[in-house]
């Protein structure tokens, strides 16, 4: 799961979850369990450190059963290493990989991310800020992708990924 924060990845993914017995393994749940509240940093480090854990998850699983589907989730992929790194884990494991790239208008992630402050998301640094200072940096994705605008109805984007993941 790609995209910014805010366009409705964690939310598309639960959904494929659920459709597909499948399994969302996210990195902001990780860094919330794994660290106390002053020692979390939201930097690229701790993030990297994160997808590790996130990526031996999902070879455990794998491991168990090979068929199920594994959705990573709370990580934005704007720069390829980040994207390269899961391929390269995909193709040792003898993976398929699909990228679901999830956009939106600004105002509708404006919108989100305003409404999640006042719920307890587990990343606290979520902003428009950081969505505006995330897209500035953002590497396009120049990797296969399937692009869902999640400002379309959730059935729309779940349609569109599924057919993406057949």
């Amino acid at each position: 799961m790609a995209g910014l924060p805010g366009t409705g990845k964690t939310m598309l993914a639960r959904e494929l979850a659920r459709g597909t017995r499948g399994c969302v393994i996210g990195k902001d749940e990780i860094r919330a369990a794994l660290f106390q509240p002053e020692d979390i940093e939201y930097s690229t480090l701790q993030d990297d450190f994160c997808m590790e854990l996130m990526l031996d998850a999902a070879r455990y699983l794998l491991a168990k059963e090979p068929a199920r589907r594994i959705f990573l989730d709370g990580r934005s992929f704007s720069r390829s290493y980040q994207i390269d790194r899961v391929l390269n884990v995909a193709a040792d494991l003898r993976q398929t990989w699909v990228i679901l790239e999830c956009i939106c208008s600004d105002e509708t992630a404006r919108r989100r991310l305003e409404v999640e402050r006042d719920q307890s998301h587990p990343a606290k640094n979520r902003s428009f800020e950081l969505y505006c200072e995330v897209k500035q940096r953002f590497e396009p994705i120049m990797r296969h992708k399937t692009v869902i605008s999640t400002d379309e109805a959730l059935e729309v984007a779940v349609r569109t990924a599924m057919a993406a993941l057949a």
